[in-house]
């Protein structure tokens, strides 16, 4: 069986990806299906700007482009949403500004709650976003 990261736990599972989810990618690896053992059948991949998703995986490797597109992806998420950003893991040797700080603290500026960390594959790491309790309407 073909698992994610270390803990031998199906990618799915770890991001939490259920029947009927609307799931939408963004700058995803060429390879991002073939991580996954575990993907529920009847999930749709969604790129409408103007259809809710339930989750949205998003892959940045600069700083800039994370800061542009955190504010725009987060109105394209039902409210009990989640996205989920990642980054590339310092043993990985991708050239990169961003970290799992820089992620955080900006999501908190923007009204998202870091809730969850986990290891994608070898290169990935992500951190869960989701709104506040307090702000969900």
């Amino acid at each position: 069986m073909q698992t994610a990261g270390y803990s031998g736990t199906p990618l799915a599972k770890k991001l939490g990806i259920k029947a009927g989810f609307k799931v939408m990618l963004v700058n995803a690896p060429e390879y991002y299906p073939d991580l996954f053992t575990d993907l529920p059948p009847d999930i749709v991949f969604v790129n409408d700007a103007h259809q809710l998703k339930d989750l949205i995986h998003i892959f940045v490797d600069d700083k800039a482009g994370y800061l542009a597109q955190l504010p725009l992806i987060k109105t394209q998420i039902v409210q009990n949403g989640s996205i989920w950003v990642s980054w590339p893991k310092k043993a990985s040797k991708i050239k990169t500004d961003i970290t799992e700080d820089v992620i955080r603290n900006y999501a908190l500026q923007t009204g998202l709650v870091d809730v969850k960390v986990c290891a994608v594959n070898e290169v990935w790491s992500a951190l869960k976003l989701v709104i506040r309790l307090a702000d969900r309407k």
